[in-house]
């Protein structure tokens, strides 16, 4: 094993462990690593929109206002939290006259509310198990898409923007998403209509990846950041979890409930 895997290794199952235990214990240790996530997430959009250093700054004070609202100590999952980030957004594009900074506050914001409201699902181990699936399911997605993309190859999915990237890797994401989604079922009681959702949370997990890579090339960097060694930035690890927990948490309003 060479040390850039080695590294990257150790960061990643670092970085799982952490992602856990805060699912484990939930309330405010989970809200509190989404806050530092979703922080440094909109320091590291800024960087990619060609933000000044006092535009980016201002960015992460104003998304930092309806993530401390999400706190269930404060106003939880209701209305002053969609106000405040409103306002954010509209306050940083009105100072930094510019509408792609702008953008980045309903970026963090949106699914960083779904995986809150997801996890405080009552009872404690439902919340867990709802905020468990939308997380790990992106995970088993970037390992049956790594592992499919370099066993079968083929053609490219979208060459201009993620050159690595292949529809065999797709394929094998949304089976492992599949895989995992119908194993949650059986041994721990998702409700069989998110476990056949598990596959289409694949596709639009694959599609935030995608998003980010286009945002990356187009400014011209391999990673989002440098925060975690071997990984990139915090956006890098989490992109494919920012298209999907939104769209879990839909899937879960519209068909799970009471599942």
């Amino acid at each position: 094993m060479t040390s850039e895997l080695r590294t990257r290794t150790i960061v990643g199952v670092a970085l799982i462990a952490v992602a856990l235990g805060a699912l484990l214990a939930g309330g405010l240790l989970f809200w509190l690593l989404l806050v530092v996530a979703g922080v440094l997430m909109q320091g590291e959009w800024g960087d990619l929109t060609g933000a000044s250093a006092d535009q980016r700054k201002a960015a992460m004070f104003a998304v930092s206002i309806p993530l401390a609202l999400l706190c269930p100590l404060a106003a939880g999952i209701d209305w002053p939290v969609l106000m405040a980030g409103a306002a954010g957004f509209f306050f940083v594009a009105f100072t930094s006259r510019s509408m792609k900074l702008a953008l980045g506050i309903p970026y963090i914001c949106v699914p960083i509310t779904a995986l809150q409201f997801l996890r405080a699902e009552q009872p404690y181990a439902y919340g867990l198990l709802l905020a468990f699936w939308a997380l790990s399911l992106v995970w088993a997605t970037d390992i049956g898409a790594y592992f499919a993309g370099r066993s079968i190859g083929g053609p490219k999915l979208a060459p201009r923007i993620s050159p690595s990237k292949t529809w065999s890797g797709l394929a094998g994401g949304v089976l492992a998403a599949l895989v995992l989604g119908f194993l949650l079922h059986r041994f721990a009681g998702l409700p069989i209509q998110l476990a056949a959702a598990s596959g289409l949370l694949a596709v639009a997990a694959q599609l935030g990846d995608l998003l980010e890579s286009h945002m990356k090339r187009r400014a011209g960097v391999k990673d989002s950041g440098t925060l975690l060694p071997g990984h990139g930035g915090v956006m890098d690890r989490l992109d494919g979890v920012v298209a999907a927990a939104p769209l879990a948490a839909l899937i879960y309003l519209v068909l799970g409930q009471g599942g």
